[in-house]
């Protein structure tokens, strides 16, 4: 009987390896104030549960700006800046202490539903705050003094890391202190972006009020390398400061140990799920390589895959490839580049007038098997399957059929193959088939 929602089922499934990988991994989420205030903020805090029940560390780092100034106009009192910064006296401060604190309760409340019916029923998460970040005032600045806006000094991160290490959500709000006990105003990109340092996080999430990073056409920019995202800050003068603030602090995270950052539009119901659990996303990610390396091959690379290839060749698991074939052929390769060295390689192999392809030639040097380097060069030759119109991906293999079935790949007969391909079938090695459709 046929499913009522195969899109679910189909959605469903294939987020399993994005469940598996980032179970234990520490995630910092960072949302406005207007994110908060939005009416869509109810399905982002199911969501944030929804990742802590799959077993994601979370911290999460919230800003208040809409609120203190909401509270700032309550109390007659005028919102100074310069440069950006607001300049926080006496009265401010306390207007920014009542306002941190009535988000800070309100966002308890909402984590702490556990209504049956409710997508968090059931759920009983801890969360918990305290002083996490040392602070240090910003000091005088082109004249002016900043009073108690600061900067972060230092991340508690053993104290944080034994409370996720316990099942808490830690909440830390855009404020600092000092070892002399005063409070200090922070800006919350700068305390997720210290945090996310501090903790080495595999995620730095900036959910903010645009859809991300947009080129000079108006196309949003899914991928970003940190030497291009520099570039862009750089070079460009049209990028507002909801996207440019939060992105410099990718760039500064990415360089400081954080493996990825990404920029998600909090308006966007659902974003931060399918930004994590799908492959193409929603917004726009910041990395130190883009897909960790991987490129296409070029005429300089051969020497390189034959490195990879030739003793697999000898042991018989991949077909002989001469130098010369390798020099045809070469624009059909990808590689996997670490620091100028060649460490995994595949080839696509189209069929002209027919939607079908072959994946051949994958290897991974043996000192970096085993961290999933083949199932991301994998993902990317499919990826470019699919941007050529590719409708099914075949592969001929004699000693790794369990691991391309484990990627979705389903054993398959010759006479499958195409017309031309089956000719050249060598039955002496007698590899098995093995066709994934796109």
């Amino acid at each position: 009987m046929p499913s009522d929602n195969p899109s679910f089922i189909h959605w469903f499934r294939n987020s399993a390896p994005y469940i598996n990988a980032f179970r234990g991994r520490t995630f910092v989420i960072s949302f406005s104030g207007d994110a908060i205030e939005g009416e869509g903020f109810p399905h982002l805090v199911h969501d944030f549960a929804l990742l802590n029940s799959l077993g994601i560390r979370l911290v999460l780092v919230y800003g208040a700006r809409t609120r203190i100034e909401q509270t700032l106009r309550d109390q007659n009192i005028d919102s100074r800046y310069h440069q950006g910064l607001r300049i926080t006296d006496n009265s401010a401060l306390e207007c920014i202490k009542q306002a941190v604190g009535s988000l800070r309760l309100e966002i308890e409340a909402l984590l702490s539903m556990g209504l049956a019916n409710s997508p968090m029923a059931g759920a009983a998460i801890r969360i918990t705050s305290g002083n996490y970040v040392t602070a240090q005032p910003l000091g005088v600045r082109d004249g002016i003094d900043f009073r108690h806006t600061g900067e972060v000094r230092r991340i508690d991160a053993p104290a944080i890391t034994a409370q996720l290490d316990s099942g808490n959500i830690v909440l830390l709000p855009p404020l600092g202190y000092s070892p002399t006990g005063e409070i200090f105003n922070l800006r919350a990109e700068q305390v997720a972006c210290s945090v996310g340092q501090a903790l080495a996080a595999e995620k730095l999430i900036y959910l903010i009020e645009a859809p991300g990073l947009h080129d000079l056409q108006g196309k949003l920019v899914r991928e970003l390398t940190v030497t291009e995202a520099e570039q862009q800050l750089a070079n460009r003068n049209d990028i507002p400061t909801v996207v440019a603030d939060p992105l410099a602090s990718a760039i500064n995270a990415c360089q400081e140990g954080v493996h990825r950052a990404h920029l998600l539009d909090s308006r966007m119901d659902g974003a931060l799920l399918q930004e994590l659990f799908t492959r193409d996303g929603t917004g726009t990610l910041v990395a130190t390589e883009r897909f960790e390396g991987i490129r296409p091959a070029t005429i300089e690379d051969v020497g390189g895959i034959l490195e990879l290839i030739t003793p697999l060749e000898q042991a018989g698991i991949l077909v002989h490839r001469s130098r010369e074939w390798l020099e045809m052929e070469i624009e059909q390769f990808c590689v996997v580049e670490r620091d100028a060295a060649v460490i995994a390689c595949a080839a696509l192999h189209p069929f002209a007038g027919e939607q079908i392809a072959e994946l051949a030639g994958l290897a991974v040097h043996p000192d970096y098997r085993g961290e999933q380097r083949g199932g991301r060069l994998l993902e990317f030759i499919e990826q470019k399957a699919r941007q050529q119109g590719i409708e099914r991906l075949f592969v001929l293999t004699t000693h790794t059929p369990h691991w391309f079935q484990e990627r979705g790949y389903q054993a398959a007969e010759i006479s499958e193959l195409p017309v031309s391909r089956r000719a050249m079938y060598n039955y002496q090695r007698n590899s098995k088939v093995f066709i994934k459709s796109l």
